[in-house]
């Protein structure tokens, strides 16, 4: 079986999946989906904490569930509605995401935002979106880590 590892629609449809079906009706809601390196794919929401210092990205809890089921990640993406509902962007993976993506390799696909309209993406490498990624001055260490 030959696994896509670029975003694809599949995975920001599973993303905007989660996202309605969790948050119905509300003005904000966001999800993350990724694919993992047997092609099944992992959706995660952000829990909701009053402490803001405290919040995880939508992406940790399917990056969480990949590293227990000992899987590679092979691409991720990220959505939110946009304003006034019409539609969900898409997110570019936080620095911190990216490092938590990095440890699957710098050729993880991630969905980026393409133009003016954050309602159009693009799939590119980590290594294309953070060229100038602290870990490449390693490069005794293997990837994945």
């Amino acid at each position: 079986m030959t696994i896509d590892q670029e975003v694809d629609q599949e995975l920001v449809d599973a993303a905007i999946a989660l996202a309605r079906a969790r948050f119905p009706g509300q003005e904000w809601s966001g999800a993350a989906a990724l694919r993992l390196d047997d092609g099944s794919v992992l959706t995660s929401i952000a829990p909701d904490f009053p402490n803001n210092a405290v919040r995880l990205c939508h992406e940790t809890g399917a990056i969480c569930e990949a590293f227990k089921l000992g899987r590679r990640v092979v691409a991720s993406v990220c959505v939110t509605l946009a304003d006034q509902g019409r539609g969900y962007w898409i997110l570019a993976p936080c620095g911190v995401c990216q490092e938590r993506l990095f440890a699957h390799g710098p050729d993880v696909a991630v969905a980026v935002p393409q133009g003016a309209d954050p309602r159009h993406w693009r799939s590119l490498r980590l290594r294309e979106v953070q060229p100038h990624w602290f870990g490449r001055v390693f490069p005794e260490d293997g990837w994945p880590y």
